[in-house]
């Protein structure tokens, strides 16, 4: 299953391009959860010089979604209409210490790899990013957090390129930030960001960074293949007791699994399409749903068309008779 190749229905799209453009890239290849169809096309721009002239070429009805290390994403089996932009580590993987307690950092950069970064310049506070199976450009959208730190706590300013390929920056004020979740525009493609640390001691801060790690390979699947946590926390509890209690520790839908060591990690045991992880998350939202009153939201994203298996029904169709 394929798209109309947009560099022969969009004239000269390509021309003075630097970074690769891919008709029809398999997603699968690109998503921590391995499932999924194609992207029309994916660019992945040489800087942000090359992003901004792409941007100014391609017309304005395409859609435009950046996607970074994919940790988060369920990519539906039919595939993504339009451009995928995924920005590199040789563009966009760069740290620099710009002052005393500041660094700036590419959108590309994995969060683990920015902790480690602050460890060396001797900045406390980045800890927690140990613990995210993600990439900055999607920590920053999101307002990833985990062990009390959240990503709203660090960030001072970030740059943006709109779809008309103009460069923003935007504070944190700007970013309107709440639980994983930011208002600042969609068409925006975040390609940096400036973070604020508290100096400290390396070893202190490293010591940190283990017991982050430790607690991580103790109580999540890490070494499956799996989009960590599928759904947000309900406010007053936490998502796996919920998902736990009305029995859907272990549930399976063809190749997708709801964990055993961590019931609100979904994950591919093999061969599981994104029709089954969908499936099995929106069973679970159902079933939930039905035992405690609950209605669990998403916190991976799911994207794309629909496959030949059809739609999946949020709550399985049932969420007006339940409510």
């Amino acid at each position: 299953m394929g798209f109309p190749d947009l560099l022969e229905t969009v004239p000269n799209l390509g021309e003075g391009i630097r970074g690769r453009l891919t008709a029809n890239q398999p997603l699968s290849s690109v998503t921590w959860l391995r499932t999924g169809g194609p992207a029309q096309l994916m660019f992945q721009p040489a800087d942000e010089a090359d992003l901004s002239v792409f941007l100014q070429k391609l017309p304005k009805d395409i859609p435009v979604l950046p996607v970074g290390l994919g940790s988060n994403l369920l990519i539906r089996d039919g595939g993504l209409e339009g451009v995928v932009i995924r920005l590199s580590a040789k563009g966009f993987g760069s740290i620099e210490k710009i002052s005393n307690n500041r660094l700036r950092a590419g959108a590309a950069v994995p969060d683990k790899r920015l902790a480690e970064a602050a460890a060396e310049a001797g900045l406390g506070g980045f800890a927690f990013y140990t613990g995210i199976p993600g990439g900055l450009g999607g920590a920053l959208r999101m307002n990833a957090g985990a062990h009390g730190t959240e990503t709203c706590e660090r960030m001072v300013e970030l740059t943006a390129y709109d779809r008309d390929g103009n460069r923003h920056v935007l504070s944190n004020a700007d970013m309107g930030y709440a639980y994983r979740h930011s208002s600042a525009p969609k068409e925006l493609i975040f390609t940096a960001a400036v973070f604020e640390g508290v100096p400290g001691d390396e070893v202190a801060i490293r010591a940190e960074m283990a017991d982050v790690v430790a607690h991580r390979e103790k109580a999540q699947p890490i070494r499956e293949k799996t989009g960590g946590s599928t759904f947000k926390n309900p406010p007053g509890t936490s998502a796996w007791k919920v998902i736990d209690a009305a029995g859907c520790r272990g549930l399976t839908v063809g190749g997708a699994q709801m964990s055993e060591m961590h019931c609100n990690f979904m994950i591919n045991t093999g061969d599981a399409t994104g029709h089954d992880l969908e499936l099995l998350g929106e069973t679970v939202r159902a079933r939930v749903l039905k035992h405690s009153g609950i209605r669990l939201e998403w916190e991976i994203k799911r994207l794309g068309r629909f496959g030949p298996d059809g739609p999946v029904q949020p709550f399985l169709g049932e969420e007006e008779e339940a409510a």
